[in-house]
C-alpha cells in the first residue's frame, strides 16, 4: 500500500522563505493579523487529516468505485462518508469563505495548502468538497442576496456540495452547441430539460443536497455562447425559508465507466423538468461560469501537484530499499548482495525529475493563490490590477504544465518500480491512471494552449506577458552582479530574451495566418511554463546558497533540485522553440481524407 507523508517542512518554506507571506499579508486589512503561526497550525492540521483520514480510503476506494442503484442513487466506496462527515466537523469547508455566510475570511493560499495535501492523500475523494468551493464562489459573485442567503451558508459549512454541468454528449469544449433548455415557469423559477455526461460528483451520499450550476438555453436564446445562461438547480427542492422538500426532476442516468478516479461519481445527469432559478442574467451565463471554470483549473493544478508529489515519495523510497546489480564504480553495500536502485544514474534522473516538478509546481501554485489574494484584498488599486492580470494570465499555464508534468513524474515513479509499478498493490499504477484525467477536463491542455497564446498573450499584444517579464528581469538585474548565481540568471536570462523574440515572431505569423496559432500554442505554453519555473527556480537557489551555512540538509537538497532542473529540465526549451517555430504548413499540407 501507497504512503503519503505531508511535506510540511517545503510547503513552510515556499510560504515564509520564498514568497514571504507575512510581509505580504501585512499589507492587507483582512489578513494583516494572520501569523506565521497560525498558518502553521493549519498546515499542520491539514496534514494530520490528509494522512490519516483521507490517504487511507486511497486505494481501496479506487478498487470499489461509486454505485448506482435501480432508482439512481449513488454510493460511495466505504469510509468516504465518515472521512466527509469528519472534514465539515473540522470546519474545512469555511477555510476560505466569507465569514458574512459562516467563513472562517483566512486567504485564498490557505485552502491551496489544504488542497494540495488532500490531492496527494486521494484525488477522487477531494473532488467532492473541491467542486463546491466553486460553486461557492460562483454564488458568492453573481447570485442575489436570496440565494446567497439560502446557498451559501450550506456551501460553506459543507452540509451541501456543488457540481457544474456544463458538458453534453456532442459538446465539450464547444458549449456554444449546447442543447439543455430552461422553461420560465413564474414566480422567478425555470423548468430545466436536458441531459449533461461527464458529471464529476454528480450524484452521492456524502451530503444532504447537491447545488448543481447548469447551463442551459432560454426560449429565444441567440445562437451560440452568447445565448447560454446560468441557473441552480438544487438536488432537492427548496421553500421559501431554503428548507429541503421533495427529490428534484433530475436523476443520475448512469455512471460512466473510467481509466481512473474510481471513487469519485462521474455521472450522466437527467434533467426533466427539474425546478431551478437564473444565476445571473439572461444569456450571459457562461461569463458567469468563468468563476467557477477558473477555479476549478486551478483547482486541477492543484490536483497534479498532489499526485506529483505523492509518485515521487513513493518511488523514492522503493529506490532506497529495492535492491538490484552493483552500482557502476563498484558495490555500494558490501554487507549486501546488490545496491539498492538508488546508485544507479538514471534511477537519480526519474526521481528528481518528479521532485523538481513537485517543488516547483508548489512554488508556481501558491505564487498565483497569493496573486489571488492580492487581486482581492491588497489596499493599492494599482497592484490589484497587475495581480488580477497576471492570474489571468497564469491560470492556463497552472491547468496544462502542472497536468503534463503529473502525468510524465507518475509514469517515471512507476518506471522505477519496474514489474512491481505495473502490479496494483504498489499504488503506482493508480497514480498513473487517476492523473491523466487533469489533462483532459476543464479544458483540454491544448484549449488551455490556445487560451493562453491567442487570448491572454496576442490580443493585448503582449501586455500581461511583457509585466511579469519586468518582475523576472528586475530579479535578473538584481541577482545579475553576483557570481554565484550566474548558473541560474544566465539561463534564466536567455530564455526570457528567446520568449520575447518568439512572441513577436508568432505573433507576426498569426496577423498572415491564424493557424500558426494554433500550430505553435502547446509548446509555447510549455516554453512559458519552463520559464516561470526558472524564476522560482533561481530564487530558490538564491536562498538555499545564502542558508548553506546553516548546515541544514534541507537547503542543500533543495540547491541540488535547483540545479538538477537547470541541467536537465529547462533544457527542454531548445526543442520546444524550434517545434514552435516550425509553422503549421507541415501540419496541414495533408488532407484530411488520407489520415
Amino acid at each position: 500500500m501507497p504512503h503519503y507523508n505531508p511535506p510540511i517542512r517545503d510547503i513552510k518554506f515556499v510560504l515564509h522563505e520564498l514568497l514571504g507571506v507575512g510581509e505580504q499579508y501585512a499589507l492587507m486589512e483582512k489578513y494583516k493579523d494572520f501569523s506565521e503561526e497560525t498558518f502553521g497550525l493549519i498546515v499542520e492540521e491539514a496534514a494530520k487529516f490528509a494522512q490519516e483520514v483521507v490517504q487511507p480510503l486511497n486505494q481501496v476506494g479506487d478498487a470499489k468505485g461509486c454505485a448506482r442503484s435501480s432508482t439512481g442513487e449513488v454510493t460511495t466506496p466505504d469510509g468516504f462518508r465518515q472521512a466527509y462527515q469528519l472534514y465539515v466537523q473540522g470546519g474545512w469547508p469555511s477555510l476560505a469563505c466569507d465569514s458574512a455566510y459562516g467563513g472562517q475570511d483566512l486567504p485564498k493560499l490557505a485552502n491551496s495548502v489544504l488542497y494540495e495535501m488532500l490531492n496527494a492523500a486521494n484525488q477522487a475523494w477531494t473532488m467532492y468538497p473541491g467542486l463546491s468551493h466553486g460553486a461557492y464562489e460562483c454564488i458568492h459573485a453573481h447570485g442575489t442576496e436570496e440565494q446567497k442567503n439560502i446557498y451559501l451558508p450550506k456551501l460553506v459549512s459543507g452540509h451541501w456540495t456543488g457540481t457544474m454541468c456544463l458538458t453534453e454528449s456532442h459538446c465539450g469544449t464547444d458549449l456554444g452547441l449546447l442543447k439543455t433548455r430552461a422553461e420560465d415557469v413564474g414566480g422567478g423559477q425555470f423548468s430545466l430539460y436536458g441531459t449533461k455526461i461527464f458529471i464529476s460528483s454528480g450524484e452521492h451520499d456524502l451530503a444532504e443536497n447537491i447545488v448543481h450550476l447548469v447551463l442551459a438555453r432560454l426560449p429565444g436564446a441567440p445562437k451560440g455562447t452568447k445565448g447560454i445562461s446560468l441557473f441552480i438547480v438544487p438536488k432537492f427542492t427548496l421553500d421559501q425559508a431554503g428548507k429541503l422538500g421533495e427529490r428534484n426532476k433530475l436523476s443520475c442516468g448512469s455512471l460512466e465507466h473510467k481509466m481512473g478516479i474510481h471513487a469519485n461519481a462521474t455521472c450522466v445527469m437527467n434533467f426533466d423538468g427539474a425546478i431551478g432559478t437564473l444565476l445571473g442574467e439572461p444569456n450571459k451565463g457562461l461569463q458567469a461560469m468563468f468563476v467557477m471554470m477558473n477555479a476549478a483549473r486551478l483547482g486541477v493544478g492543484m490536483q497534479s501537484l498532489g499526485l506529483t508529489d505523492v509518485a515521487y515519495q513513493n518511488s523514492a523510497k522503493y529506490a532506497k530499499e529495492r535492491h538490484q546489480m552493483r552500482s557502476l564504480k563498484g558495490s555500494q553495500k558490501s554487507d549486501s548482495p546488490a545496491d539498492p536502485i538508488i546508485v544507479h544514474p538514471d534511477v537519480r534522473r526519474m526521481l528528481l525529475t518528479q521532485r523538481a516538478y513537485a517543488e516547483g509546481g508548489r512554488a508556481f501554485s501558491y505564487y498565483v493563490a497569493l496573486l489571488i489574494d492580492t487581486e482581492q484584498c491588497h489596499p493599492d488599486e494599482d497592484t490589484r490590477g497587475d495581480a488580477a492580470e497576471l492570474v489571468t494570465l497564469l491560470t492556463p499555464i497552472i491547468k496544462a504544465f502542472l497536468t503534463d508534468n503529473a502525468f510524465m513524474s507518475c509514469n517515471e515513479g512507476l518506471q522505477v518500480f519496474g514489474g512491481h509499478g505495473y502490479i496494483t498493490e504498489w499504488g503506482m499504477e493508480q497514480f498513473v491512471r487517476d492523473s491523466r484525467i487533469n489533462m483532459i477536463y476543464e479544458g483540454t491542455n491544448t484549449v488551455q494552449a490556445l487560451d493562453l497564446l491567442g487570448r491572454k498573450v496576442l490580443r493585448d499584444m503582449g501586455k500581461s506577458l511583457k509585466k511579469f517579464g519586468r518582475q523576472i528581469q528586475e530579479f535578473i538585474e538584481e541577482e545579475g552582479v553576483r557570481k554565484e548565481m550566474s548558473e541560474f540568471i544566465d539561463p534564466l536570462a536567455d530564455l526570457a530574451s528567446k520568449v520575447e523574440k518568439l512572441t513577436q515572431e508568432i505573433g507576426m505569423k498569426a496577423m498572415m495566418n491564424a493557424d500558426e496559432v494554433g500550430a505553435a500554442a502547446t509548446p509555447y505554453l510549455r516554453i512559458l511554463g519552463h520559464l516561470i519555473y526558472a524564476y522560482l527556480f533561481a530564487k530558490m537557489g538564491k536562498i538555499a546558497l545564502k542558508e548553506l551555512k546553516s548546515g541544514d540538509d534541507f537547503y542543500k537538497a533543495k540547491l541540488a533540485t535547483a540545479r538538477f532542473y537547470f541541467a536537465r529540465l529547462l533544457p527542454e526549451t531548445s526543442t520546444l522553440i524550434k517545434l514552435a517555430r516550425a509553422g503549421s504548413s507541415n501540419l496541414m499540407a495533408l488532407d484530411a481524407e488520407l489520415f
